[in-house]
């Protein structure tokens, strides 16, 4: 007996990171049971994912290599489509499991979808309500939420939000987020030569796990296609502040995306300011151990919002809303917008009274408990049985 096939598509660094404890979970079941598993890379990002391939140790089975110089929705969405569906007819799998809302997500579960494959939706239900922010990514998501036949909700808001939108109560399992798996993984491993020897160049080597004695240490990521331009120089002229103000008591790390619309205006206006250090993308270690020393977080991105509670690291949300205040509502992160003012002041809050943003030991993540592959695993499982006794 063959048992199901399950196939995870994923493309970009983000999806990697969250997929990649539910791919092992999946593979130690296959070990113990008839099944089969299988990795489809689409590679809409090609470096930054390749790196969290490596350190999760995953080789892909099927590698569609979309990614393309100054690429656009439209031509990641119609690649995947196109480069998909043999996959999916020359070996049907039982189930596509996709994560999150990248334009690979939406592509691959309609893929799916003409495959007469069904789909489970990891991180499924978030929401900001409008669907120009952020961009693709709120249509991308309620698109995957018209397909999917599973929804792994990472908290009850999420799953709350799908029974409103008419998703019927048991094709929906509240989890947590596998990306709490993995944060707690990679803390948990040492500190490689290149993240030694960052800490080193940031003058804090010897402290690289407390985030409350010595220089404050204030973590940037900036890349979301809504800040290019005028939101994205409010931003830079905060870090520039910031670092004028409080000079060497604090060290600005800042790991600049490789689109050309965050690397050049950010080098333009940041690159010869003293205590920012701008540096490449940084490997997914590396970035988990720069969480761990932060006092803050200053980001757009969305799965910083879910990674740095583990840690209690206080989080400035660069937007004006969020489709994870469940940390805000935890008083774990704080929406500041993009107005170089309002940057500046909720940073300074947070550096000038560190101890009472970050306590000793942090409150639970409001994202998950580390357990969420596992349960992804059993429900896909009990899923895959079911199906298979409706036809015998």
């Amino acid at each position: 007996m063959a048992g199901p096939h399950v196939l995870c598509v994923l493309g970009t660094r983000p999806e990697a990171i969250k997929l990649a404890p539910v791919i092992h979970a999946l593979r130690a079941a296959a070990t113990r049971r008839p099944m089969s598993v299988s990795v489809c890379v689409t590679a809409q990002h090609r470096q930054m994912l390749d790196q969290v391939l490596a350190l999760f140790q995953i080789a892909p089975d099927y590698d569609l290599t979309v990614m393309e110089d100054n690429q656009t929705p439209t031509r990641v969405a119609a690649a995947v489509l196109a480069r998909l569906e043999p996959i999916l007819l020359g070996k049907p799998p039982s189930w596509v499991v996709v994560q999150g809302d990248t334009t690979t997500v939406a592509a691959a579960a309609l893929a799916a979808f003409y495959a007469r494959s069904r789909v489970a939706h990891v991180e499924a239900g978030l929401r900001t309500g409008d669907k120009w922010q952020p961009f693709p990514e709120e249509v991308n998501r309620r698109v995957v939420s018209a397909i999917a036949d599973l929804h792994f909700a990472p908290t009850t808001r999420a799953r709350d939000q799908l029974l409103r939108e008419g998703i019927p109560t048991e094709r929906i399992l509240v989890t947590g987020n596998p990306v709490v798996d993995a944060v707690r993984w990679a803390a948990g491993r040492p500190p490689g030569a290149a993240t030694v020897a960052l800490f080193e160049q940031l003058g804090l080597a010897g402290d690289a796990t407390d985030g409350t004695r010595g220089p404050r240490l204030v973590l940037v990521t900036a890349h979301r296609r809504e800040n290019f331009g005028a939101p994205l120089e409010q931003i830079c002229a905060a870090l520039r502040e910031i670092a004028e103000r409080y000079g060497d008591r604090v060290r600005i790390i800042y790991p600049v995306h490789l689109n050309r619309n965050i690397h050049e205006p950010v080098h333009r206006l940041l690159g010869h300011v003293p205590n920012i250090t701008l540096t490449q993308p940084v490997d997914y270690l590396t970035l988990v151990h720069l969480l761990r020393r932060a006092t803050v977080v200053l980001t757009d991105s969305g799965g910083i919002q879910e990674e740095a509670p583990t840690f209690g690291v206080p989080v400035l949300v660069l937007r004006d809303v969020t489709e994870r205040p469940d940390g805000v509502d935890a008083g774990l992160a704080t929406l500041t917008g993009v107005r170089a003012e309002s940057i500046v002041a909720e940073t300074a809050r947070v550096l000038e009274e560190p101890a009472s943003h970050r306590s000793a030991e942090p409150r639970a993540n409001p994202y998950g408990d580390g357990h969420a592959s596992e349960r992804i695993v059993s429900a896909l499982l009990a899923a895959a049985g079911d199906a298979a006794a409706a036809t015998r």
